[in-house]
């Protein structure tokens, strides 16, 4: 996935609105934090909430396991198929959109 940090060129074609309200506090860590960071405050927040929304959808896809858990994992994985009573009669029913 690649980084929401617009670039120079990007930044001239934003033409999309976004509003938000904040408290007066939030509003200051922001500020201070963007003149930290040398950004203005509308590229700081949009940097910083991309990548939040990245991570957000990385956390859906990627889980960090450890080693032991990961060859737990791998050993199911790769056991021979069972036959499975349930499923199979699962799958042999109409779904009811179809059942009409």
């Amino acid at each position: 996935m690649t980084s929401g940090v617009a670039t120079p060129a990007a930044r001239t074609a934003r033409t999309a609105r976004l509003g938000l309200r904040a408290t007066p506090e939030q509003e200051v860590v922001l500020r201070r934090a963007a003149e930290v960071a040398h950004k203005s405050l509308t590229d700081f927040i949009l940097d910083s909430a991309c990548l939040a929304a990245e991570q957000t959808l990385l956390d859906q896809r990627l889980f960090m396991v450890s080693g032991h858990q990961y060859q737990a994992l791998m050993e199911l994985l790769d056991r021979p198929e069972q036959t499975n009573d349930g499923l199979r009669n699962l799958f042999a029913r109409k779904a009811p959109w179809d059942a009409k």
